[in-house]
């Protein structure tokens, strides 16, 4: 009797350590779920990325507010009678 108890006991450890530890264990569970959380995150960032250029391309398309806003900034473009100044700062003595 004493027998089948230590082998049934010795199985009870072997399965409890194959549960948290093992390939498919209570461990590995929790970090694939972290990394679930992780990329659902990440997934909702770039939804939100997409949304907001899908919205910015539109209004390009659609607008040319928009379209002469961006080619004034990022281009340097003036309209047609227009004056363009340029500020360019003082350096220091010391050379900064």
């Amino acid at each position: 009797m004493r027998i089948v108890a230590s082998v049934l006991f010795l199985l009870l450890i072997v399965l409890q350590a194959k549960l948290w530890f093992g390939g498919h264990g209570v461990f590995q569970l929790w970090s694939l779920e972290n990394n679930i959380a992780d990329a659902q995150t990440r997934n909702a960032d770039l939804v939100q990325r997409n949304e907001t250029l899908h919205a910015e391309v539109e209004e390009l398309r659609d607008g040319k507010e928009a379209l002469e806003e961006r080619a004034r900034s990022q281009l340097g473009f003036i309209k047609e009678g227009e004056t363009f100044y340029r500020v360019i700062p003082k350096r220091d003595l010391k050379g900064n």
